[in-house]
Order: structure tokens, then sequence, then C-alpha cells
């Protein structure tokens, strides 16, 4: 059974930085894409940043030059580093690891960017 698990989230204050850890397991794959999205209350759930498992990167144009996703050392791992954030970053972060053709999700991380 494939699971996919979020940490990281937390409250933090305009300008702070987070960073958040996803980890997929049950599924071994050369080939995939995880990436992080963002849900905000009451709006849809929108990309932030994805990385294939050859390391190309694409970032939302809000959080270019602010936010930096990189794979871990294990196998199936991702980080999304957040610096500068901004009450507008506040939602639930959601990890999605897609191996070929199959899409699995986290439960989210809730981040409050708030003073």
């Amino acid at each position: 059974q494939v699971q996919v698990v979020e940490s990281g989230g937390g409250l933090v204050q305009p300008g702070g930085s987070l960073r958040l850890s996803c980890a997929a397991s049950g599924y071994i794959s050369r080939f995939y894409v995880m990436g992080w999205y963002r849900q905000a209350p009451g709006k849809q759930r929108d990309l932030v940043a994805s990385i294939t498992s050859s390391g190309s990167t694409n970032y939302a144009d809000p959080v270019k030059g602010r936010f930096t996703i990189s794979r871990g050392n294990a196998e199936n791992t991702v980080y999304l580093q957040m610096n500068s954030l901004k009450p507008e970053d506040t939602g639930v972060y959601y990890c999605n690891f897609r191996p070929g053709g199959n899409d699995y999700w986290g439960k989210g991380t809730l981040v409050t960017v708030s003073s």
C-alpha cells in the first residue's frame, strides 16, 4: 500500500521560514514526479512546486525566489524550504507522488503565516 506522509507545518510570522518534508513509501519507481500543492481556505488546490526523479524543478510564480524544492537522500523523499513567508502563503500543503500513471496524495500539513 502506498503511503505519502507530510510533516513540518506550523505557525510562523511573516518573513519567517519553514521546511516541509514528504516521504512516499510502498512503491518503487525510477521515474516519478513529486510536488507540493497548497489549498488556501475557500480556494482550490494549486501547484506550488514540483521536482522530477531526474531533478528538474518547476515553481508557481508567487513562490519563485522564496521557495526551494529538493529531493532527499532517501528514496521518494522531497523537501520544501519556504523563506520570506507571507500571509498569503497560508494554507494546507499537500504532497503529491506520481510514479508513472499513478497519483498519490498525503493528508496535508497546515502552514499558517500570521503575526
